[in-house]
Parts: structure tokens; sequence; C-alpha cells
């Protein structure tokens, strides 16, 4: 999830000696349909589906079991206390894309910790 945060970061660095203004909204493609009508891609859709394919890789991480899940979790931890904080302090990230972004980090660290303690609880024998 560091990917879409960097990215980010990254356009609304990129805006900042360009006066503003709102980038997620800006159109990228449009496909008109068989009921005649279009459907648009604006650059905070394309972000946001970035996002939702590397959510899908981090949780499919998060099931593996090993030494490197503990680190994971860790770095899943950091990232979700970095969109939180950069959400509440910069004015830049008071977007719904950020905040969508935000809650599939948080959705991933919940996911990750739920599917550890449950394959922890299973790993456990009493004899």
């Amino acid at each position: 999830m560091v990917v879409p945060f960097i990215l980010y970061n990254l356009v609304i660095a990129g805006l900042a000696g360009f006066g503003g203004g709102d980038p997620w909204g800006s159109e990228i493609f449009a496909v008109g349909m068989l009921s005649g009508g279009v459907w648009r891609m604006n650059l905070g859709d394309m972000l946001i589906l970035a996002g939702l394919i590397f959510m899908f890789f981090e949780i499919l991480k998060s099931t593996r079991t090993s030494n490197a899940s503990v680190l994971d979790h860790v770095l899943s931890t950091f990232v979700f206390v970095a969109f939180l904080v950069e959400f509440l302090v910069v004015a830049g990230a008071a977007t719904s894309v950020f905040f969508l972004l935000m809650v599939m980090a948080a959705v991933d660290l919940m996911a990750g910790f739920s599917v550890s303690i449950r394959s922890a609880g299973r790993d456990v024998s009493l004899n």
C-alpha cells in the first residue's frame, strides 16, 4: 500500500509549483457503451484501482506464516499511520481519493492481523 501513497504524494508535490487545482478529476479516458452512456475513468479512479490491486497482493502476502510476516505487519502499521497523519495534517490529502486509500490501508492492516491470529490459533496443539 506504500506505492499508492507515494504516487499520490508525487502528484500533489508536482502540482505545488503549478498553482494547484484538483488533479484527481482529470479524465484519463472515456468509453462509449452499448447503452449510449459514456464510462469515464479519471485519475482518482485510476489511483484507487491501483490501490485495490496492491491491497489484493498485500492480503495474499499476509496469509503466509513466517518470520517475515511480522515485519510485513509492522510495515503495514507504519503505512497506515503515515496515511492517517497526512490525512489529518496535509491540506492536499483532504480528498476522498486519499481517504479511500487510507481506508484500504486500514483494511489491509486489520486483514493481515486477523489472518495471522487465525492461522496462529490453528498452529497451537495441546497434547
